[in-house]
């Protein structure tokens, strides 16, 4: 079934990259090529409409201007260029789409009917449901469910077939012709999505099964409820008769099944493609605000972040996904650089749903980001007094909060939260990691510390960090020859980290290495380390380590001098 979807998708229209041809403003075509390359739609839009005045019968670059505008969300302006795709006789699995979510979205069944009938492919499964929901659009139910069973019929496409049939009853009304094809024997078992959930459950409500309603839910989704099932689940269990909204109308069948065929293929196909399945999704169904939330996170995948920004403002306040999707938009605007927007945003949050403790979770994540460690702690202590006291979140809110107060050089309380971390999550080796060499740089609790790190190396083995935390923690113990193999090793894992190549450095000196210690320092210097880390990195080099280490008021490595 994925082959099917790719089939016609060529690597022209997904990276730019097709043959070379004769363009009259080939620095636009070439300038469009970099940026469909870095993913930058609007430049590359900009670009390819330009070089399409010089030459607009070229199939790749047709082919290019369109894919770019339907990244963007904007299918009104890739339509014409898929009319003359098609009007050429270009073979274009693209332009086949856009023509006909173009034709659904008007409501022009016919339309989607006639682009069929003349041999334009999608694919069998699009092609099939989308014949099957043109005719319901038409109004005639005899000949629509006669397509919806033949793409039961077919080869691999029957779980979708009955899916589409399903809502294609229920949206006339007939709930239990709905649930009989739901709760019917299926080779295999019924294999929901997030949508067809949904539906089968307001179909139950509907026909008065709350509890049956009830157990879908609780069956396909456990505990892991996003806020819109929350909101779903709450009300069904309030014996509340939940109306259907799942899929009504036949551009939201079409939809449903671009959002799914994008859920398919995202495993395995490149995110521009995806892409252009998900924005499709939202064009026919802008309220199915799933489908909303995987254009924003493929965009903001491609480093996209004012497109997925707008994506995710897009979610209605009222929807019981707005807070995931303000979650969201704040990530991107941290991303973009932009970190007071992205507190203000959180801000908000905090205003509108303040009982939610993710939204103080994110708060205090960028904040400490933004190194504003004090209202971090703040942000970070509500979230904790909301969360249950079972919640998996907890750890990592008390060592997000523990590594605020070390920067804040607030070292018990610092302490208390990483314990408290690990408490809810023995031998987490983040934790220890951070807790341990914490602990070796304050030169406490030294056999404690190696400990700690000795099991998080040993969990986290190919870990560059905790790698040379190990490492680190034998040089403080004087055991430099372990400490060089190590820190060798943390090298060769992070090899341009300046601080694992500072440790490598000292750890040379300590047995004798001189010269390789002065090229470690040196190249942690290339490194750009931090400023009071570069200035006694240089002193070392200037001096040696034994010289500044009197300096700090602490004794010469021995071994490094010859003295034994």
């Amino acid at each position: 079934m994925k082959r099917s979807f790719f089939g016609a998708i060529t690597a022209v229209a997904i990276l730019g990259c097709g043959p070379g041809f004769a363009d009259p403003d080939a620095g636009s075509y070439l300038a469009a090529r970099q940026a469909l390359q870095a993913n930058d739609f609007a430049e590359a839009s900009r670009r390819l409409s330009r070089a399409l005045i010089s030459d607009p019968a070229e199939p790749a670059l047709l082919e290019n201007t369109m894919t770019a505008f339907i990244a963007l969300g904007d299918i009104e302006r890739a339509l014409p260029i898929a009319e003359n795709i098609a009007a050429r006789g270009y073979e274009s699995q693209v332009a086949n789409l856009t023509l006909m979510i173009s034709s659904a979205k008007a409501g022009n069944w016919q339309g989607v009917l006639d682009t069929l009938e003349a041999g334009r492919s999608v694919g069998p499964l699009v092609d099939g449901l989308a014949k099957a929901w043109a005719y319901l659009g038409e109004g005639d139910m005899t000949r629509a469910t006669e397509s919806f069973d033949a793409v039961i019929a077919a080869e691999g496409m029957m779980i979708y077939g009955l899916t589409h049939k399903a809502y294609a009853l229920a949206s006339v009304g007939d709930f239990e012709g709905a649930d009989a094809i739901f709760s019917g024997q299926v080779p295999g078992g019924m294999r929901y999505s997030r949508q067809s959930a949904i539906a089968h459950a307001q179909i139950l409500s509907q026909l008065e099964r709350n509890d049956d309603a009830l157990a879908i839910i609780d069956g396909v989704f456990g505990d892991q409820l996003d806020p819109g099932i929350a909101d779903l689940r709450a009300r069904i269990a309030a014996e509340e008769a939940v109306a259907y909204t799942a899929v009504r109308t036949p551009a939201q069948g079409l939809g449903d099944l671009c959002h799914v065929i994008a859920g398919i293929v995202q495993e395995d196909a490149p995110a521009p493609f995806t892409l252009m399945y998900a924005r499709a999704a939202s064009y026919l169904w802008p309220e199915n605000t799933a489908a909303v939330l995987m254009t924003a996170r493929l965009l903001e995948e491609l480093e996209q972040h004012d497109l997925a920004n707008t994506a995710f403002a897009s979610v209605a306040r009222d929807d019981p996904s707005f807070s995931a999707a303000e979650l969201g938009r704040a990530e991107v605007l941290r991303a973009a650089g932009r970190q007071d927007a992205a507190i203000e945003v959180l801000e908000a949050l905090t205003r509108s749903h303040p009982e939610l403790p993710e939204v103080y979770a994110t708060k205090g994540d960028t904040l400490r980001q933004a190194e504003r460690y004090d209202e971090a702690i703040a942000a970070y202590s509500t979230a904790l007094d909301l969360y249950d006291e079972g919640q998996n979140p907890r750890w990592f809110v008390y060592y997000t909060r523990g590594i605020s107060y070390h920067r804040m050089d607030e070292w018990p309380d610092a302490e208390a939260d990483f314990r408290a971390a690990l408490a809810l999550r023995p031998d987490h080796p983040q934790v220890l990691n951070y807790l341990g060499y914490s602990l070796v740089e304050r030169g406490e609790k030294l056999d404690e510390a190696l400990e700690m790190i000795e099991t998080a190396a040993a969990e986290r083995p190919d870990n560059g960090a905790i790698v040379d935390s190990l490492g680190w923690v034998y040089f403080q113990l004087g055991r430099y020859e372990e400490a060089v193999f190590h820190l060798e090793r943390a090298a060769s894992l992070e090899p341009v980290d300046p601080v694992i190549n500072d440790h490598l450095g000292d750890a040379f000196w300590a047995v004798g290495r001189e010269t390789e210690a002065r090229f470690q320092w040196h190249r942690a210097l290339s490194f750009d380390p931090e400023a009071d880390e570069a200035l006694r990195i240089r002193d070392k080099l200037k001096r040696g380590l034994d010289l500044v280490l009197v300096d700090e008021g602490r004794a010469p490595i021995r071994v490094a001098s010859g003295d034994d």
